[in-house]
């Protein structure tokens, strides 16, 4: 396979469902395989180089993990070990506490944070020792998240440092007896309840529930899709089409989540839904609809940088075709299908090696068409959000260029 760094190109040939996934619509942007300035891999949550020693920064505008060199004569400054006469830049300021390993503009105020650590507005109550290891989890899963969504084009503006209405933000709390914590959404504040990052106790939840997969990353961009229901389909033209597709949001939220926990999901959900919590409402179909579309498109992006292919796998599947679209006619529904196969191909394999492991299945999911319809309109959604930032993005950069030729007094 081809690659540019870090975005792939387009792939033309038909072989093999994993390869076609072009860059012009799709959302698989990110890169998961990097290198180290001695040559040897590096990993995502890397703040050094287990080989040679080398920091390393993740860096925003290229979605690279990069080695760093300090700036000579400038304590705190760092350089990119391939470009140390371009721009600097600080580390977060909760490298040492957290492992972030996230980077910060050079003339940004001394002790700043990144912009994954900028969106927390309540972190946990690190006098009690126990709760620094599950802030640190916390904090992993969502730069995760972060980096996917901008790799993805969608807008991330933090609530507490940029856009107070219509920003994000994350309060991680400890439940306490006589309050226990919700992990939910509301108006772009994120909760999430810290007991999910203690590994025991969340597969005790998950058995509880009787669910076949619960992650924090699971948790995250679950609860990010509601945010972005309200960024992206709520008060937009896509709200019609939502409502034909997911049901109409306004039904009564409280009684149906209800329904669902004392009476089951409809018998036909595995026909319609991707979960049987998705069955409960339509605002919980979306952002269950929405979280299988990012661990799609990420778990297919790593398996493409990682130069994973399909063409010798014998796992005989009827793929998806345009009669299970939401838009077959739509200009990228080709290549929409093509992702959708690619899942199914690589989950397939994936799960036969966990079950080599004695393992749970990868992905305890099933796709079936109407599921694959909701997924395509939310991949159009993406795609148009994407297209949007991009041209406002244009629009600030052209900005800036004419107000510094009219401060050097040029027309």
């Amino acid at each position: 396979m081809a690659f540019t760094s870090p975005v792939f190109r387009p792939f033309h040939s038909y072989d093999s469902f994993w390869t076609p996934l072009p860059d012009a619509d799709g959302a698989i942007r990110a890169s998961r395989a990097y290198l180290c300035q001695c040559g040897r891999p590096i990993f995502f949550r890397n703040s050094v180089c287990l080989a040679c020693g080398a920091p390393l920064g993740y860096e925003v505008d290229s979605a690279r993990l990069q080695s760093l060199v300090p700036v000579q004569d400038q304590p705190g400054q760092w350089a990119l070990w391939h470009d140390t006469q371009g721009g600097h830049y600080q580390r977060c300021a909760n490298l040492d506490a957290v492992g972030c390993n996230w980077l910060v503009p050079g003339d940004a105020a001394p002790g700043s944070v990144c912009l994954a650590c900028s969106l927390n507005r309540t972190v946990p109550d690190l006098s009690q020792p126990q709760n620094l290891a599950a802030w640190r989890a916390l904090e992993i899963a969502k730069r995760h998240l972060v980096a996917q969504l901008l790799s993805m084009g969608l807008p991330v503006v933090s609530k507490m440092t940029a856009d107070a209405a219509q920003g994000v933000a994350f309060d991680f709390l400890q439940p306490h007896p006589d309050k226990p914590v919700l992990t939910g959404h509301d108006e772009g504040i994120i909760t999430l309840n810290i007991e999910e990052a203690d590994d025991a106790r969340r597969e005790q939840v998950r058995n509880a529930m009787g669910e076949p997969y619960r992650t924090l990353l699971g948790h995250l961009r679950h609860e990010i899709g509601h945010y972005y229901w309200d960024r992206l389909v709520r008060d937009t033209l896509w709200l019609d089409d939502y409502r034909a597709l997911f049901g109409d949001e306004r039904a009564d939220y409280a009684e149906a989540l209800n329904r669902n926990y004392t009476q089951g999901p409809p018998p036909d959900w595995a026909q319609r839904f991707v979960s049987t919590y998705a069955a409960s409402h339509p605002w919980e179909d979306w952002a269950e609809t929405w979280a299988h579309y990012l661990h799609m498109v990420d778990t297919l992006g790593t398996a493409m940088r990682f130069g994973l292919d399909a063409k010798d796998v014998e796992l005989p599947h009827a793929p998806f075709t345009r009669d299970a679209l939401w838009r077959p006619d739509d200009p990228g529904a080709e290549s929409f299908l093509h992702i959708a196969n690619a899942w199914v191909e690589l989950t397939g394999v994936l799960n036969e090696m966990s079950r080599s492991m004695g393992e749970h299945d990868f992905y305890p999911f099933v796709l079936t068409p109407p599921v694959v319809a909701k997924l395509q309109f939310i991949h159009c959604v993406v795609v148009q959000a994407r297209q949007t930032q991009a041209a406002e993005n244009v629009d600030q950069a052209q900005g800036q260029v004419q107000a510094l030729g009219q401060a050097q007094g040029q027309p």
